[in-house]
């Protein structure tokens, strides 16, 4: 009999983690369990058992989370249980939560603590895992994607007013890390021109080609002769050369991350050297009336670098919409004696879930998609790959989250 449930927030913070935290104490509540906040994610766990008192999510204190504000009340830490040079350390864990009589953990966060939460049920302690991760690379939809996604075309479409008042090509760096989801999907959204992911090598010949036609399309059109180029380029990103821009001056994280970043510089030095040697664009800012010699014989090119600006902010509607379900459905799995599990949505009333090993194995880009967009005319730094038609009628008709 679950009476007193404990919740963790853990990984990088995102839009709708704080409705996780509020629709399972929610849930909680009317269910007539106690729902307990232990804070500062895998750290606060392990150091339970030293703490005085824990933060009881009561109605004063749910009613006082702000789900549309992204980021985590509970707040985070970059913690790996198994890593933990303690061979007593879930003993240590299993006391603590013993000192305060919790039942069952529901963890919020991506693959690393995915992992972990598999890790912890192994060794005794019940858990149910809520998927988030802006990076939207697991098996199911995880919390703060789309709050990414939408942050990522806003910025797209922002950087469009700057490009085209300077003439210039712009560049946005994203995270993403190993995978292009929202880099993908924030540029689609966007209006980006170029969109560049780890799942592609990137060829800068192909890139420039596409650059070169549509800006100097845009001038042409243009009755001010003005013009711009966007560009969306994942931290992850590499070329067809093997380079990737990983920081390597820094050492790597808990779980064996490294810290990335870079590419948006990368790919701005590659095409400033397509440029320079480009004379035909001198030729061409000479018959538009652009040019300027040693001043403005050919477009700039500058990158921009949201970082953490991307996973901040405000939540989505969908992401506040999942993470209350995901949460609130945690809580009925726990009542009905599951655990060990994703919990991956709540259709028609009904919470589903799956195994949660096979929930953070990396899910990528699926490359008929890219055709997709490729043949609608969006670079993705490759020569175009003839789309493979496909359609189907749906016969179950259920909406699924993206």
């Amino acid at each position: 009999m679950i009476k007193k449930i404990g919740i963790i927030t853990s990984g990088g913070d995102c839009g709708g983690l704080n409705a996780v935290i509020k629709g399972a104490a929610q849930m909680a509540v009317s269910s007539g369990c106690e729902a307990y906040m232990i804070t500062n994610g895998y750290a606060g766990l392990y150091n339970l058992l030293e703490k005085d008192t824990i933060l009881k999510l009561d109605s004063k204190k749910i009613d006082s989370i702000r789900s549309i504000m992204a980021g985590s009340e509970a707040g985070h830490s970059r913690v790996k249980i198994s890593k933990i040079d303690d061979p007593d350390k879930y003993r240590r864990i299993k006391a603590g939560l013993e000192k305060y009589s919790i039942d069952a953990l529901i963890i919020a966060g991506g693959d690393d603590t995915g992992g972990v939460v598999v890790d912890l049920n192994e060794n005794g302690i019940p858990c149910i895992h809520v998927p988030k991760t802006m990076d939207m690379d697991l098996n199911t939809y995880s919390v703060g994607g789309d709050s990414s996604v939408n942050r990522i075309a806003n910025y797209l479409e922002e950087l469009k007013t700057t490009g085209r008042t300077h003439n210039r090509i712009m560049i946005l760096e994203v995270f993403g890390r190993y995978a292009g989801h929202t880099t993908f999907r924030g540029g689609v959204a966007g209006g980006a021109d170029c969109i560049l992911i780890p799942e592609i090598p990137v060829d800068f010949d192909v890139i420039y080609k596409h650059c070169r036609k549509t800006f100097m399309r845009r001038i042409r059109e243009s009755d001010t002769h003005n013009g711009t180029y966007i560009i969306v380029v994942n931290e992850g990103m590499h070329d067809h050369t093997g380079v990737k821009t990983a920081d390597n001056t820094v050492t790597v994280d808990a779980f064996g991350h490294k810290k990335l970043g870079g590419s948006g510089k990368y790919v701005r030095e590659q095409l400033a050297k397509y440029l320079k040697a480009d004379l035909e664009m001198q030729v061409f800012y000479k018959e538009m009336g652009l040019f300027i010699q040693d001043m403005n014989m050919f477009p700039e090119i500058r990158e921009s670098v949201p970082g953490y600006l991307t996973r901040s902010g405000y939540s989505s509607a969908l992401d506040i919409n999942f993470g209350k379900d995901a949460g609130a459905g945690a809580v009925i799995l726990l009542r009905d004696g599951i655990t060990g599990v994703t919990v991956t949505g709540v259709i028609k009333g009904r919470v589903q879930y799956m195994d949660i090993r096979k929930a953070i194995k990396q899910r990528l880009v699926e490359m008929n998609m890219v055709s997709f967009y490729e043949s609608m005319g969006i670079c993705f730094g490759r020569e175009p790959v003839a789309y493979k038609t496909d359609s189907g009628e749906v016969k179950d008709e259920v909406w699924t989250y993206i």
